[in-house]
């Protein structure tokens, strides 16, 4: 896999991502709940309910407790290549139902219900994105799902982000039809994809508007979330 970037940004991504995302007016925490919460919404309409939840390239393990909460998941998995990220996760994010492991020790099991993954691919090497997929698959059990998020290429906005944003310089970004093919080459079968994060702060009156256009290519993010074939 990659070679550990987020090593050096372990204790302060927090930051560097605060100024990347200044000019939307929103935080971390508003699009982390924001992708959980459209997340669970989606799994609602599956009748689905994952009981372990595996957050591929977890970093320093933010994301982990808010899956629990917004999905019921008992228990979780975080999976990183970044050393010292996974030890600000121990730290900051330890329980006993969540475990935090470094990719090179992980071994998938086939016992996870749910995988997510947020903002990793577009760093992943081109070379190395199909073995990603694949360790995700093997973790899952059979159809179980993965859900899969990336900044949309095709929206300005996006790129303009992540050209403010010191550890997206040398991203390689996916579009969602690249992300589809990706995960059907991995023997994944795709259930949906979903536009979202349309609207900045300044124009959150009209947020409503989202659920509406969740179809059309316009967020500055997507979810591909597929099912293990």
């Amino acid at each position: 896999m990659a070679e550990p970037l987020f090593d050096s940004y372990a204790t302060a991504y927090d930051q560097a991502l605060a100024r990347s995302l200044a000019a939307s007016g929103e935080g971390r925490d508003y699009f982390a709940r924001g992708r959980i919460g459209w997340l669970s919404r989606r799994l609602g309409e599956l009748h689905f309910k994952p009981a372990s939840v595996l957050d591929f390239g977890c970093g320093d393990g933010f994301t982990v407790p808010l899956l629990r909460e917004g999905l019921g998941a008992r228990t979780a998995v975080g999976v990183d290549v970044s050393d010292e990220s996974l030890a600000v996760a121990r730290e900051r994010h330890a329980s006993e139902s969540t475990t935090y492991t470094h990719l090179d020790v992980y071994w998938p099991a086939g016992d996870q219900d749910l995988a997510y993954c947020n903002g990793v691919f577009h760093h992943i090497p081109l070379a190395e994105r199909a073995r990603a997929v694949a360790i995700v698959r093997e973790s899952l059990k059979p159809n179980g799902l993965f859900s899969l998020w990336e900044n949309n290429p095709w929206n300005p906005a996006t790129l303009y982000v992540m050209s403010q944003c010191e550890f997206d310089k040398d991203a390689i970004t996916l579009s969602a039809p690249e992300t589809r093919k990706l995960l059907r080459a991995g023997g994944f079968e795709i259930v949906c994809t979903d536009f979202r994060f349309i609207f900045p702060r300044a124009l959150r009156m009209i947020r409503k508007l989202e659920d509406l256009l969740f179809r059309a290519p316009l967020g500055t993010q997507y979810q591909v979330l597929a099912r293990r074939a």
